[in-house]
């Protein structure tokens, strides 16, 4: 039986999840809360699943010469609040409170800096495949979730990162099926 998800406030840490503490945060904006969820996909190489490649990534310890895709990311620190793997398991990487770096230049209810008040959720994933069942049940119980937590986001406020960045991304892509995230609300 699946361990019922809850918010532990003063942490911002989902009780019932992996925690894998990411460095790639800061503060949020003062007074600034939560009030967007932003659905992202990757995969690391593309378009291969299962690894510790996304992880690494996001901990800055990923080996960018284990494959030549990776040089281009040498530089590269970012971060999501979770990643939702393939196999629905749900980890978390920077706390709610807390400021991921996942939205880069980007642009969402009227405002700039989107990762000054979103939450970014990344599934294992790419363009070209489908997501798994299991991703969607991960994803539909972690929005409950949040949504429960940060009564200010609502299902009208949960976008792709194609939404928010359409010149430079195509995350989650075409294979994601919106209706079965907006249904389940």
């Amino acid at each position: 039986m699946k361990e019922i998800l809850k918010v532990h406030g003063p942490s911002g840490q989902i009780v019932g999840v992996r925690q894998v503490d990411s460095p790639n945060f800061d503060n949020r904006p003062k007074d600034v809360e939560p009030e967007a969820i932003i659905i992202h996909s990757i995969s690391l190489p593309p378009g291969q699943y299962g690894g510790t490649e996304v992880e690494d990534l996001f901990c800055n310890r990923l080996d960018c010469r284990a494959h030549p895709y990776f040089r281009e990311l040498e530089s590269l620190r970012v971060s999501a609040h979770f990643l939702i793997r393939r196999d629905g398991e749900t980890i978390q990487f920077v706390s709610l409170n807390k400021r991921a770096w996942h939205a880069g230049v980007s642009f969402c209810l009227g405002r700039e800096n989107v990762n000054d008040f979103s939450i970014g959720i990344e599934l294992e994933g790419c363009d070209e495949d489908i997501f798994e069942d299991s991703q969607y049940e991960s994803l539909n119980a972690l929005i409950r979730l949040l949504l429960e937590h940060f009564p200010e986001i609502g299902y009208d406020k949960i976008f792709g990162h194609s939404d928010i960045a359409p010149d430079r991304k195509t995350d989650p892509g075409p294979n994601f099926i919106w209706s079965r995230i907006r249904e389940a609300g």
